[in-house]
């Protein structure tokens, strides 16, 4: 018997050890096609008898989600997928009166009519919440408090054993020693995503914001004022635009492509990559392997780059080469573009 306690004892222990390592977090958004799965539970919990559904229905109750036996990642992946399906929505419509429209009819004045058309749809009091504002603060909301939980988990699953620590050297999740722990991997369709919400609020300060600030509406604001804006200030509105098109079409084209399950094996991490998707040797097989993997990652690729060279052609082949507006409107124009430092 004691035999028995003492090999028992060794084998916890040594498990416990284990756990206790630092290792790279095993999930990675963007990279698996399974990114709303909870991690799998913890030995303690089975220790315990807690299983995985009961905690989770624990939680859910308070919540008023009893009985659907999902966690946060779940409802948090879902709220970040539906969001941009109903985000697609108002891109599609300013892919059209800002880029295609122009470039068919080669004059800014003649496509200002079908922008104004199109804001009837986008821009009323009860579509622009529900289409555009809500859609991206759910969005982006969503991803940032994914990134939060699945760094508590990584901290619970890696570190939770500490507790015991004589020191006390667990990391807890705000704390700074451990603001470098736990992390998921930085996918470039993240990354992207981060880059296109700060240049996507760049421009809505700049083109619905301020308007509204210093006139009380945004009536006179079309494609003529972003014209006099590439004209005023040239530098700075073609770095904006470009980023703000690059990294949104990017971020859009990759995001679809997650949603339908083709970036598995295609995308890229930034920091230590996954020694489980990395596919090494030199079978036919494997070399097969990574040639479809070069082929998706191209195609996605070629694809966002249409993508982006599309809405430019439009965008900044027409309507950032108009020139300046005259009159008491380019006035107006200058005197929104004094309020913004440094302009």
């Amino acid at each position: 018997m004691d035999n028995h306690s003492l090999r028992r004892r060794a084998s916890v222990s040594t498990f416990v050890s284990l756990v206790e390592l630092d290792p790279t977090p095993i999930d990675s958004p963007g990279i698996h096609p399974n990114t709303d799965k909870e991690l799998p539970p913890l030995p303690e919990d089975d220790i315990l008898a807690v299983s995985p559904t009961t905690r989770t229905s624990a939680t859910l109750a308070s919540l008023g989600l009893s009985g659907t036996g999902h966690g946060a990642i779940y409802y948090l992946t879902r709220i970040q997928r539906y969001s941009s399906y109903t985000f697609s929505v108002f891109a599609g419509l300013h892919l059209a009166t800002t880029s295609l429209i122009p470039l068919a009819a080669r004059s800014v004045a003649a496509s200002e009519s079908y922008l104004l058309l199109a804001r009837e749809i986008y821009q009323t009091p009860l579509s622009e919440p529900l289409i555009v504002a809500l859609p991206v603060v759910a969005h982006v909301g969503a991803g940032l408090a994914l990134r939060l939980v699945r760094r508590s988990q990584n901290l619970r699953r890696y570190y939770g054993d500490l507790d015991d620590a004589p020191d006390k050297t667990k990391p807890t999740l705000f704390s700074t020693r451990s603001l470098s722990f736990g992390w998921p991997h930085l996918t470039w369709i993240a990354t992207s995503g981060y880059v296109f919400a700060s240049a996507l609020a760049a421009h809505v300060t700049m083109t619905r914001i301020l308007p509204l600030v210093v006139e009380g509406d945004s009536a006179n604001i079309g494609l003529a004022y972003i014209a006099h804006g590439f004209a005023r200030h040239g530098s700075v509105s073609w770095v904006s635009y470009a980023v703000l098109l690059g990294a949104g079409c990017g971020h859009m084209v990759w995001g679809w492509a997650k949603w339908m399950g083709l970036t598995y094996g295609a995308g890229w991490a930034i920091g230590p990559t996954e020694k489980q998707h990395k596919i090494a040797g030199n079978t036919v097989a494997e070399r097969e392997a990574r040639r479809r993997r070069r082929r998706r990652l191209f195609a996605l690729n070629a694809v966002a780059a249409t993508a982006t060279a599309v809405w430019a052609a439009g965008g900044l082949g027409v309507v950032a080469r108009a020139g300046l507006t005259p009159g008491w409107v380019g006035k107006l124009y200058d005197g929104l573009f004094e309020r913004i430092p440094g302009f």
